[in-house]
C-alpha cells in the first residue's frame, strides 16, 4: 500500500538542471576552468553541488579544500538565487498540482534534494505548495549526498518522528521515490523505496532501474502515482 511519497526537487518538479548547469559554469569561468554540457549530464548531474565541485576540481587536479568547495558551493547558490527571484522558479507543467493533489489523497509528502535548503524553500512557497511536505531535506541535512541513501533514510525517520505522528510507522516499501537520474534513484533504492523515474533529463534507456518509468510528470495524477 502507499503511504508516502518523496520528491526529487531539480529535475522533478522544477525545470532548472540547464540553469544549475549555467550557474556551475559561470562559477569555474571564474575559477578559470570550464565543464561542458556532456560532462554535466554524464557524470554530475544528480550530485549535490559540494559533490560536484569536489569532482571537478579533482579531474582537474586543483585543491579541494572544505574551504574552498564552501566558497564555490555558496557563490553558485547566490546565483542561482539571484536568476529566480529575477525571473521566478521554472516548475513543470503539472508539478505543482500533482503534489496538491498527491496531498489530498492524505499520502505523506517528503523532498530530498541535493539543492540547498534555501533554493528548495524559496520555490516551494512561490508556488504555494511548500505546507503540502512535511519533510524537506537538502543538501546540508546530511553527511553525504546521492547515491548515498542518507537523503531518503533521513526522510522516511522524519516522516515517522515529527508531528503529526502516523498512526503506525511508514516502512520504506509503503514509500514511493520520483526521482530523473540515475543517481536519485540509486539513492532511493538503497533505502528500500519503490522507484519512479521521470525521463526529463536522461532516456528512459538510462533509467531502467527504476521500477517504472514516465515520460514526464506532466499528466501523471495521483492514479499515475498509486500505479
Amino acid at each position: 500500500m502507499l503511504r508516502a511519497v518523496v520528491f526529487d526537487f531539480n529535475g522533478v518538479l522544477v525545470d532548472d538542471e540547464p540553469l544549475h548547469l549555467a550557474m556551475l559554469q559561470r562559477v569555474l569561468a571564474e575559477e578559470g576552468m570550464e565543464v561542458s554540457r556532456d560532462e554535466y549530464y554524464g557524470r554530475l548531474l544528480g550530485l549535490n553541488d559540494r559533490s560536484t565541485f569536489a569532482r571537478v576540481l579533482a579531474d582537474r587536479g586543483r585543491p579541494a579544500d572544505a574551504g574552498r568547495l564552501a566558497r564555490l558551493v555558496a557563490r553558485k547558490s547566490a546565483y542561482y538565487l539571484q536568476h529566480v527571484r529575477r525571473h521566478g522558479h521554472p516548475f513543470f507543467p503539472g508539478a505543482a498540482e500533482l503534489v496538491v493533489e498527491a496531498a489530498g489523497r492524505g499520502w505523506v509528502l517528503a523532498l530530498v534534494s541535493g539543492a540547498l535548503s534555501e533554493e528548495v524553500h524559496g520555490a516551494l512557497v512561490a508556488a504555494g505548495i511548500a505546507d503540502r511536505f512535511k519533510v524537506v531535506i537538502g543538501a546540508e541535512d546530511v553527511p553525504e549526498g546521492k547515491p548515498d541513501p542518507a537523503g531518503y533514510l533521513a526522510a522516511i525517520a522524519g516522516m515517522n518522528s515529527r508531528p503529526p505522528l502516523p498512526e503506525r510507522l511508514i516502512h520504506p516499501h509503503e514509500v514511493l521515490a520520483v526521482e530523473d537520474s540515475p543517481t536519485g534513484l540509486a539513492a532511493a533504492a538503497a533505502a528500500g523505496f519503490a522507484t519512479l523515474a521521470l525521463a526529463h533529463s536522461y532516456p528512459a534507456e538510462k533509467l531502467a532501474a527504476a521500477g517504472a518509468v514516465r515520460p514526464s510528470i506532466g499528466g501523471l495524477g495521483a492514479e499515475g502515482l498509486q500505479a
